[in-house]
C-alpha cells in the first residue's frame, strides 16, 4: 500500500472510531416478536439474521444431531448458513440437514484454493455436499498473504472461476474472509467484492488496531460486512485447557458474552457468527433479544473489560 493510501485509510479508520458506537443508519433493520433481527446484506438487497451458524457446529455429529441443530436454527429465526470444506465434515452433515430448508436461507461456502482450476473443483464438490445447484455466497477463505492476494487475482486466478460460476448461475455474490488487514484492504481495492467475512471483536479492536480501518473501507465500498470472533477472548494461554471445536480461547461467562456480541453488532455489521462449539453458538441463541448495540456506558464497560487482554489478530500482521 502507498504511502498516501495508507493515511487516507487511517483518517476513516480513526474516524470510525471516534464515532464508537458507529451508527446503524446505513443499515435496513427488521424484528419480529421472540426472533432475530435482520439487517440489509451491503448492495445485494439480502437480508441476514444477526446471528448465523458456522458449519463447525455440525461437524463431526450424527446426522440426528445435526438434523436437529439446524431445526433449531431455524425456528430461532437464523437465515444465514456458513461452511467450508476445510471444515473437516461440515458439508456433508450441513446438506441434508439444510435441504428441507433451502429455499428460505442464505447459503455461505468458502474456499481455500488459491487457481481458477482448484477453485472450479471445490465449488463442484460443495455443491454436491450441500445439495443445491447454487451457493447464495462464495468465499475466498482465510486471505492473510499479500502474496495470495497477487495469485488469486492474477492469471489463471481463483478469481476467474468465481466470476465465472457467478456468470454460469452457480453462485449469486462474491466475497472473501481475511485474517489480516493488510490482505483485506487489498482485495477491497482490487476487486468489487460484495461481502467481507472479518473479526471484529473487541479485543483487536482496542488492543490490536484491527478492524477499524477495515469496517471504515468495507463502508465505503457499501459491502456486506460479516463478523467472526465477536466471542473470542484472545489466544489460549500455555497450559490452558481447550475448548472443542475452538482454536482460539473463547469468553465463557455469559455476561461477557452477551457484551462482546453486541459490541461487534453495534458496528455497521449485518451478522456475526459465533464459535463452533454446540454449547457456545446455543449459548449465543438464548440471546437473540438481547443484542441491542451497546449504550455509550457499556462502551466503558467493554473497554476495561478489553485491558490486559491479548489480541487475537493485530495490525500490521506479521503474517501479510
Amino acid at each position: 500500500m502507498k504511502r498516501r493510501e495508507f493515511f487516507a485509510h487511517g483518517g476513516a479508520a480513526a474516524a470510525l472510531m471516534s464515532a464508537f458506537p458507529a451508527g446503524l443508519a446505513g443499515l435496513e433493520r427488521e424484528t419480529t416478536p421472540g426472533g432475530l433481527e435482520r439487517r440489509s446484506l451491503g448492495r445485494t438487497g439480502e437480508k441476514l439474521s444477526v446471528l448465523g451458524l458456522g458449519g463447525v457446529v455440525v461437524m463431526n455429529v450424527t446426522t440426528e444431531q445435526a438434523a436437529r441443530t439446524v431445526g433449531e436454527a431455524i425456528d430461532a429465526g437464523i437465515n444465514y448458513f456458513d461452511v467450508a470444506p476445510s471444515y473437516g465434515n461440515a458439508e456433508d452433515m450441513l446438506g441434508p440437514a439444510l435441504e428441507p430448508y433451502r429455499k428460505g436461507v442464505f447459503l455461505a461456502c468458502k474456499t481455500q484454493e488459491r487457481t481458477r482450476d482448484g477453485a472450479n473443483r471445490e465449488l463442484e464438490q460443495s455443491l454436491g455436499k450441500l445439495r443445491t445447484d447454487h451457493l447464495d455466497l462464495y468465499q475466498l477463505h482465510a486471505v492473510t498473504q499479500l502474496a495470495d492476494v497477487d495469485k488469486i487475482l492474477g492469471p489463471g486466478g481463483a478469481i476467474e472461476a468465481f466470476e465465472a460460476a457467478r456468470q454460469a448461475g452457480k453462485v449469486r455474490f462474491l466475497g472473501f474472509s481475511a485474517h489480516s488487514v493488510e490482505a483485506a484492504m487489498a482485495l477491497m481495492d482490487r476487486f468489487a467484492f460484495d461481502t467481507l467475512l472479518f473479526p471484529v471483536n473487541y479485543a483487536t479492536w482496542q488492543n490490536g488496531d484491527f478492524g477499524p480501518q477495515v469496517l471504515a473501507r468495507a463502508q465505503e465500498k457499501k459491502m456486506g460486512i460479516l463478523a467472526l470472533k465477536a466471542m473470542a477472548r484472545g489466544p489460549y494461554p500455555e497450559g490452558a485447557s481447550k475448548t472443542d471445536k475452538c482454536w482460539y480461547q473463547p469468553l465463557q461467562d455469559p455476561a461477557e458474552i452477551e457484551r462482546a456480541l453486541r459490541f461487534t453488532l453495534s458496528h455497521p455489521v449485518t451478522a456475526a457468527i459465533p464459535p463452533g462449539n454446540e454449547e457456545l453458538f446455543r449459548t449465543a441463541l438464548g440471546m437473540r433479544q438481547r443484542l441491542a448495540p451497546l449504550s455509550d456506558a457499556e462502551v466503558v464497560e467493554i473497554k476495561r473489560m478489553a485491558q490486559g487482554q491479548a489480541p487475537l489478530f493485530r495490525h500490521p500482521s506479521p503474517e501479510a
